[in-house]
């Protein structure tokens, strides 16, 4: 049975199967948000259902076709798709419970995640650079406070509603680095302080331009390190295929000689 399941999980058809059902999940999802007729909603719930016990079987035979039973679950991704699918069988549409379940179907198709490897390597990526990331983050966020102070004490009385206070400051600040109309608050500005564009464009080059450019490099190194241990990985079980192959061919041609020596 383990072979047999082994076969199917590792069948690209399977695969695929398995992101087709991910993507019809999200469309069912996105269908319930609008009125439809009553019939309609009748037949979701089935396909709801049909979607649940597909992914039930689909852990199911990760599950048996693992080699290593025991540490199926130390794998962060195997942990979320079973809740994913636990979490999901519970009946709780009806009770007080019930938005908590539709919120799990919608993490539902955060499945594609731990399906797809490419978005897999993206991901843990991402989590292995928050490290260096979040020292990226304090630095912006001493600058952004730093400037949303100045800007309180130069502007409150030009415009309270975007320099009232310091959080208020840092509000608009953020609106600035994202250029969403920061002309118009510059623009406001200078009628009072005809210098204070350097105000603007000083801290549009250290957010915008300086910590992007950090942040960008450091998810991208990490990116690329996570890509070049992908391909090792691939190379060490290809590897190891082959020797498995080998021994067999080894054992096949023991057997060959033995019989061989047998008939002689």
């Amino acid at each position: 049975m383990k072979a047999t399941l082994k076969k199917i999980h590792d069948n690209k058809i399977f695969e695929w199967s398995v992101v087709t059902v991910i993507i019809l999940s999200a469309l069912l999802i996105g269908a319930k948000t609008y009125h439809l007729p009553q019939p309609f909603v009748i037949a979701l719930s089935y396909a709801d259902i049909a979607v649940t016990l597909f992914f039930l079987v689909e852990i199911t035979i990760r599950f048996i076709a693992s080699d290593d039973k025991k540490n199926f679950f130390k794998s962060g991704w195997n942990i979320f798709d079973t809740l994913i699918v636990v979490v999901s069988l519970i009946p709780i549409e009806d009770s007080e419970m019930a938005l908590i379940g539709r919120l799990v179907r919608v993490f539902r198709v955060l499945r594609m995640v731990s399906i797809v490897p490419e978005l897999r390597i993206l991901i843990n990526s991402l989590i292995k650079a928050m490290p260096q990331l979040s020292y990226v983050m304090l630095l912006m966020f001493i600058i952004f406070y730093i400037y949303g102070a100045v800007g309180s004490f130069f502007f409150n009385q030009i415009n309270p509603v975007l320099w009232g206070d310091i959080a208020t400051s840092m509000l608009t600040l953020f609106r600035v680095m994202t250029f969403e109309d920061w002309t118009d608050v510059m623009y406001e500005t200078m009628g009072t302080y005809p210098l204070s564009w350097s105000f603007y464009l000083s801290f549009i080059f250290f957010t915008a331009f300086a910590f992007l450019n950090m942040v960008i490099g450091i998810v991208v190194s990490v990116l690329e390190k996570e890509n070049a241990a992908h391909d090792r990985q691939i190379l060490l079980d290809n590897s190891e295929e082959k020797l498995t192959q080998l021994d067999e061919i080894q054992a096949e041609l023991d057997e060959i000689k033995a019989l061989l020596k047998a008939k002689q």
